[in-house]
């Protein structure tokens, strides 16, 4: 079915022209045209179109009401406003009552062409992802993960076809883009559900102390173990076990991990008897394990036993789109919690969201949405309430940019800016995953430690016994 389209403008010159340019493809859309607002509103009313073509400065009532009806009442359907070079302020304004985006005039006949067609595959891909959700709404939870973007949709879709299995997962990602809320949704939604869900971090246990946990031991069985202890297998029968940074732990436990998934049996430290054991596992890693293979510090056969069902969770800067939907989620969770009525980002503060590259990804920009429900006084959050990330990105008027060369000069500056960042954290979390020993972290990173160094020298990293000196860095 072709999509419907209704031109809503004044001018017959303009109408004319919306209805030559997009009337020539082929049948790809049905064109309607009217030049008053309120017949407008009771066609929209008496049938179904999937994009407006508004024009903001008409007579009886002006576009911007229009919008605020048609949203009111049809939230799906995209309006593009259209305006002329005077009212430029107020048609981006428009876009915080929903419009999709605004064209000045006059326009190019390729300019429509190519913001109709935006607002159609963005319509597409918002159906094709309330079509899986509807789908699969029966058996399988999603609520708790945001996100429409085609790589998130990927997600979804490969969620849906290993839940339902006791096929073993492997989550692959970096630090902080949800990887235990996408364990959560395999296990809520598939026949395990009614059982325990039993998440472990490895990276916060010792080599002895993960063995116990896992394992479980009985009383006696070393210093300190006063009472019989149930592991972490019983605890998770008939249940999913979640083994969060599984590339932590040391050669000589992923051994016996193997046996326990390969035999289905274990033995609690200290004890003699051997119990069965009946779960479902997924494992999460932010490190690169085939890497770890070659390098023999990860068993080349447990990496096969959990790989089985792989999925890659995409970091935040690969689906930008998101960025808008999650921020405001969190605006949402955090105003409720806090007791405030906010209901807006600032387009400076959006902009800022959207330009940064997020190397704590949904974790980083929730904390700081947070941050700044906490430090905002009315009901907009704004670039000065950002405050942990506006000094990693370009200090330019971050604003919408008004020329393509202001908008070209502020991305380079925004990736020059991000990487800077990138390389700043990626220095501080090798130091704090080797006790601040230099060597150490240029031999994990890969490094040669010359070049580690050179970038402590950069970022006036200096360690000083065991103190670090971070000042300047907003971290602790």
């Amino acid at each position: 079915m072709s999509a419907r389209i209704l031109v809503v403008d004044d001018e017959e010159i303009v109408i004319r022209s919306c209805l030559r340019i997009l009337g020539d493809g082929d049948g790809d859309y049905e064109v309607e045209a009217v030049q008053d607002g309120y017949e407008a509103l009771r066609r929209v009313g008496e049938g179904h179109y999937d994009v407006l073509v508004l024009d903001i400065m008409m007579p009886k009532i002006d576009g911007m009401e229009v919008l605020q009806r048609v949203k009111e009442a049809h939230p799906d359907i995209d309006v593009i406003m259209v305006t002329g070079l005077s009212q430029i302020e107020t048609a981006v304004q428009s876009m915080k009552f929903g419009a999709f985006d605004y064209l000045p005039k006059p326009f190019d006949p390729d300019e429509l062409k190519l913001v109709v067609e935006r607002a159609l595959e963005r319509r597409q891909l918002l159906q094709e992802n309330l079509n899986l959700r509807t789908e699969v709404s029966s058996k399988y939870r999603f609520e708790n993960i945001v996100g429409s973007s085609p790589q998130m949709q990927s997600v979804y879709r490969l969620i849906a076809k290993c839940a339902p299995t006791n096929s073993t997962v492997l989550l692959a990602g970096e630090s902080g883009t949800g990887k235990e809320l996408v364990a959560r949704a395999i296990h809520h939604n598939s026949l395990r559900k009614d059982k325990p869900f039993v998440p472990v971090d490895c990276n916060a246990l010792s080599e002895n102390l993960l063995e116990s946990e896992m394992f479980g031991h009985v009383k006696g069985s070393f210093t300190g173990a006063v009472v019989n202890k149930r592991g972490l297998f019983e605890i998770a029968d008939n249940g999913t076990l979640f083994l969060d940074e599984i590339g932590n732990i040391s050669l000589s436990t992923q051994a016996k991990l193997l046996r326990v998934i390969q035999e289905r049996e274990f033995k609690a430290v200290g004890d003699t008897r051997t119990q069965g054991a009946n779960f479902r596992l997924v494992t999460a890693t932010n490190k690169d394990l085939k890497a770890m293979v070659a390098e023999g510090i990860f068993r080349e056969d447990l990496f096969y036993r959990i790989n089985i069902f792989p999925i890659r969770i995409p970091p935040l800067r690969e689906r930008r789109d998101d960025i808008p939907a999650l921020a405001f989620h969190f605006l949402k969770t955090f105003a409720e919690d806090l007791g405030k009525e906010m209901t807006e980002f600032s387009v400076g503060a959006m902009n800022l969201l959207m330009n940064y590259d997020w190397p704590g990804n949904v974790r980083e920009l929730e904390s700081t949405v947070q941050r700044a429900v906490i430090l905002a006084t009315d009901n907009v959050i704004r670039q000065a309430h950002l405050v942990s990330i506006i000094d990693m990105l370009p200090r330019l008027d971050l604003g919408v940019p008004r020329t393509a060369e202001e908008l070209k000069r502020t991305k380079k500056v925004a990736r020059q800016k991000s990487v800077e960042n990138i390389e700043k954290l990626f220095v501080i979390e090798a130091l704090k995953r080797n006790s601040w020993n230099a060597t150490r972290s240029a031999e994990e990173t890969g490094m040669q430690r010359a070049n580690f160094q050179a970038l402590m020298k950069k970022y006036r990293i200096r360690i000083r016994g065991t103190e670090q000196n971070l000042e300047g860095f907003g971290i602790s």
